[in-house]
């Protein structure tokens, strides 16, 4: 039988929360300093939240990836420390599977309480999936909180419904408008607003009918890391369940996509779902072909009627959504819609 994902507290004004670096160190590098600090302001004014960073997480890039273990300490430090109540990560990467061997599943599982972040931190989001907490696969420090100007109204609001209230989320709704505009990460750049696009409403590649069952996915890149170690959930949890996948800015090639869901349906994971959410391509590489990729891996196997929703706005988009695990979601093929049917938060 599945086990149910502990969902942490809520997080309210004035609760001090932890950065981390689980993946790459850039938020400590001189260049990039500006930016973490300028993230950092967006939690405490928008937000109204506390913020200390986690004592290695900002000791640079050449630092980080040279000691994984510096890295998983401050993940340890920071849920064993009962002060903090939520973690965010500063960025993602492309190793942060080498803090495995640090990891402590314990002290995860005894101090359950938000932890949020994307791509390669999909791997820290199954340290706590195997630790028995749910987390909350959304925002970054140097990405979405730090954005130029100002944060997108979109992410404002789904970080507001989805850990700040212990409210229903209910149908989340596709943004009016997305960028994957590249501006490097200079000061100079600071002042420049990336360029913003007119955004289509979600796609039914194919199914009927509505849906229900508990979210869990992350990076398709990232995941392929997970596959084979202990952090693979047992086949329970794919179960019934709603899958959510998402590609990184590295704008994997459509056949990679092919042989990446091929082995979910050669493990029965495909055939156990109850549905999928694909996000939006970065910078909507390989839209058209990503899709003609899922559809031809569901008619080898026989899934033309599983129900699959697409360019959703999650992952390596912007603005975005936040996906909980282990909570419940709704797809709708008849109305193209997509809810999160539960509080995510306690």
């Amino acid at each position: 039988m599945k086990t149910l994902l502990i969902k942490p507290n809520k997080l309210q004004p004035g609760d001090k929360i932890a950065t981390v670096s689980p993946s790459w160190g850039g938020a400590g590098d001189e260049s990039l300093r500006w930016r973490y600090e300028q993230g950092v302001q967006r939690l405490k004014n928008v937000f109204g939240l506390e913020v200390v960073a986690m004592p290695n997480s900002l000791k640079g890039s050449d630092y980080l990836y040279a000691y994984p273990e510096a890295r998983a300490e401050d993940l340890m430090t920071a849920f064993s420390d009962k002060s903090i109540k939520g973690i965010i990560a500063n960025i993602g990467g492309e190793e942060s599977i080498r803090l495995l061997p640090y990891i402590n599943f314990d002290t995860i599982s005894e101090n359950p309480k938000i932890f949020m972040g994307y791509s390669d931190v999909t791997i820290a989001h199954l340290f706590c999936h195997r630790a028995g907490i749910s987390s909350f696969y959304g925002p970054s420090i140097l990405t979405d909180f730090a954005e130029n100007i100002t944060m997108n109204p979109y992410t404002i609001k789904s970080i507001r419904s989805t850990i700040f209230s212990h409210e229903k989320i209910g149908e989340i709704k596709p943004a009016d408008e997305w960028t994957s505009e590249f501006l490097a990460w200079d000061i100079e750049n600071k002042d420049i607003r990336r360029r913003m696009q007119p955004n289509s409403n979600y796609e039914i590649l194919q199914g009927t009918g509505v849906v229900h069952g508990r979210l869990i996915g992350g990076c398709m890149d990232v995941l392929e890391f997970a596959k084979g170690t202990v952090l693979w959930p047992e086949m329970s949890y794919w179960e019934d369940c709603v899958l959510f996948f998402e590609t990184s800015e590295e704008q994997p090639k459509p056949d990679l996509i092919k042989y990446w869901l091929r082995n979910y349906a050669a493990q029965g994971i495909l055939q156990n779902t109850n549905g999928i959410l694909f996000a939006k391509p970065h910078d909507e590489m390989y839209y058209t072909e990503y899709k003609e990729a899922i559809l031809t891996v569901m008619q080898e196997y026989g899934l033309e009627d599983l129900p699959i929703l697409y360019n959703m706005n999650f992952g390596h988009t912007e603005p975005k959504f936040i996906l909980p695990y282990g909570v419940q979601a709704e797809i709708n093929c008849d109305e193209a819609s997509f809810s999160i049917i539960e509080n995510a938060v306690e």
